[in-house]
């Protein structure tokens, strides 16, 4: 193919003949009135019929481990029904040629609208940890770009993760910052403690299409692991069953699952405050949580891990459930009374419990029973004789941080403000790393500590 007429004229137009010059005149007056018909086009938006959206092309797309070594899950969304397909490869092996087929299930948001779309999930099996596969997700309809992952590695030494809650898709601090490190590789997992969107079925859950777009540019890459906050209550939480996809058979409701030394137990706290929806959820959680925690073998994990959006405790000057050593998580007004967590997490040697809702940051020295109860005064981590809880729900939403009360209960150690998300990484069966990013001062760590343990379950509190 040579070089458009127009420009071969316009690069040679001082050594052409008289002839070719007039030639050249006409082919130029012609793409000027091609380039003056296109401007008044553009100032004739009405004049202008659009393309209708590609209804069949797959967004939203997200990754999580379904608790199976050598497995992942690829979640999507289209606007009509096409097929599930996940194509993908080791990296460096010819691209694709390995391909997976899965579900399609169709999710009617019950806002006015009815809007309707159809999530397709497809489950990617033998995969081998420590490789890096690319993979894209679709039909012939339509293909998702490329992205890559690492597969889960159960026995992995020192699993680091980012873990926050309570972000948004209007004011989301934090993304950019997640979006870089994931990039960078150096996450195994996200952990994102409740509360998405603010709010997922707004505007007829346009608000959380939007979010889930806004998250595939880390979710796509690592699994985005979660549970549910109270945010996500409208229409009995059907946004966040529909569109998550974890481990077990509750809806991503609760669920486990190991990497490395740690058994991490995902809860949903507000199985207490929404009754509503059916009090015998509460029962079933409670039930399963007991059975969970009595099976689980502390010589090869001996770190157990809790993650819930309404923390137990916490000294934010809003009035919520945490700032009242009562706390609903656990309730004695339903028939029969509904058993607490903190007891059974104590009685299981829980080591670390994560909570968010609260829109700052807050590390709480070891406690039980509104108790501080630390290894020693000059090591309060090494040793400790109750769990460490964390609250981390800062990552950036519309609603903003939250303010402190000015006098906090003795077992609040660090509060901040700034929008942030906090790192987490397990390098052995004795130490455990736990820092808060600060996206108010450039990425700073602003605070950090080190959880040592030489023994973990019940006995370590003695």
């Amino acid at each position: 193919m040579g070089i458009p007429h127009y420009i071969s004229c316009r690069v040679h137009n001082f050594f052409l003949h008289e002839d070719t010059r007039a030639v050249c005149f006409s082919s130029m007056v012609k793409m000027v009135t091609v380039y003056a018909a296109c401007a008044l086009l553009c100032f004739a938006p009405l004049l202008v019929v659009s393309d209708p959206p590609v209804l069949t092309q797959p967004e939203q797309v997200h990754l999580s481990y379904p608790g199976v070594p050598g497995s992942m899950v690829v979640t999507w969304t289209t606007f009509n029904r096409t097929d599930s397909l996940v194509e993908y490869s080791p990296w460096g092996d010819i691209l694709f040629h390995k391909s997976a087929k899965g579900s399609v299930t169709p999710f009617v948001d019950s806002g006015n609208e009815k809007r309707k779309m159809f999530i397709h999930r497809v489950t990617l099996s033998d995969l081998k940890p420590g490789s890096h596969y690319v993979y894209h997700c679709g039909s012939d309809m339509g293909w998702s770009d490329m992205f890559w992952f690492r597969p889960i590695d159960e026995t992995i030494i020192q699993p680091a993760f980012a873990l926050y809650g309570d972000l948004g898709n209007e004011n989301p601090q934090s993304l950019a910052r997640l979006q870089k490190e994931t990039q960078l590789g150096i996450l195994d997992a996200i952990l994102h403690i409740g509360d998405f969107a603010y709010d997922m079925h707004e505007d007829n859950a346009r608000v959380g299409d939007e979010f889930m777009r806004q998250i595939q540019s880390i979710a796509a890459y690592v699994p985005y692991m979660t549970c549910p906050g109270n945010h996500e209550s409208a229409y009995n939480f059907s946004n966040y069953r529909n569109r998550f996809s974890m481990p077990g058979r509750t809806e991503s409701l609760w669920y486990s699952w190991n990497i490395g030394p740690i058994h991490i137990i995902s809860l949903s706290t507000e199985v207490y405050f929404y009754l509503e929806f059916g009090q015998e959820l509460l029962f079933r959680q409670y039930d399963w949580l007991k059975q969970d925690l009595e099976v689980k073998n502390r010589a090869a994990r001996p770190w157990i891990i809790t993650m819930g959006h309404r923390p137990m405790y916490c000294s934010d000057d809003d009035q919520d459930d945490c700032t009242t050593f009562d706390s609903f998580v656990g309730r004695n007004d339903t028939t029969p009374a509904a058993p607490g967590l903190e007891d059974l997490f104590y009685l299981h040697g829980v080591d670390v419990e994560l909570w968010a809702h609260e829109h700052t940051y807050e590390r709480l020295w070891p406690v039980y029973g509104d108790k501080v109860f630390n290894g020693s005064v000059a090591e309060p981590y090494t040793n400790p004789k109750a769990p460490v809880h964390i609250i981390t729900g800062s990552a950036g939403c519309k609603e903003k941080t939250d303010r402190f009360n000015p006098n906090p209960k003795d077992w609040s150690a660090f509060r901040s403000t700034d929008y942030g998300y906090t790192h987490m990484q397990v390098v052995n069966h004795t130490h455990l790393y736990l820092g808060q990013v600060s996206d108010d001062q450039a990425g700073k760590t602003i605070d950090s500590i080190w959880i040592i343990k030489d023994k973990h379950g019940y006995d370590a509190w003695f």
